[in-house]
């Protein structure tokens, strides 16, 4: 039987993520990153990659976000539309379980789009070359326990074409969580 399991887009492809400089983590989510590629691959799990809707819509070049501004009906909209082919898939899927068994799907936790249980806030939009409270406005901006926008259109079009599957969060203090969804 063929195993499946989605994952967001830049668990497979970096280059996809803002581009930004090293920081205090990143090394234990790197590692994490590799560790479930290595584990799907030794299970033979196929690993089917969500589209990233912040590379889709502004490209390589785009500035950090926080959730707030993605949180707006044209974002999500952008999310629905990306989405559709993918829940048709997986409903295609679901139709054979004879041969196929879909694990659940992947987010990365911190992003303002792809978070599962841990996403990025702030007080974060506007002109940034007038500003004079710059490192004010930077300092709003931390990580609480919530979805980011785009896995929660993606949980709400599980909901509606009641598709019932695991959806974690790559996160490095929840490693066992993560890695235990390729326990097959």
């Amino acid at each position: 039987m063929q195993k499946i399991l989605y994952v967001a887009h830049c668990l497979l492809n970096t280059a996809s993520k803002v581009a930004r400089e090293p920081r205090e983590g990143a090394r234990q989510e790197e590692e994490l990153r590799v560790a479930v590629l290595k584990k799907a691959l030794e299970r033979g799990v196929q690993l089917i990659q969500l589209p990233c809707p912040e590379f889709t819509l502004y490209g390589a070049r785009r500035w950090g976000h926080v959730y707030e501004q993605f949180d707006n009906t044209f974002f999500r909209t952008h999310s629905r539309t990306i989405l559709a082919p993918i829940i048709q898939e997986m409903q295609e899927y679901l139709t054979h379980p004879e041969r196929v068994e879909v694990l659940g799907v992947i987010g990365i936790d911190g992003s303002p789009s792809c978070g599962v249980s841990h996403t990025c806030r702030g007080c974060w939009g506007g002109e940034l070359s007038r500003r004079d409270d710059l490192q004010e406005v930077i300092r709003t901006v931390h990580l609480v326990e919530q979805s980011g926008v785009f896995m929660e259109v993606l949980q709400e079009l599980l909901r509606e074409a009641e598709i019932d599957l695991p959806v974690v969060g790559l996160y490095a203090p929840e490693r066992e969580r993560v890695l235990s969804l390729l326990d097959v």
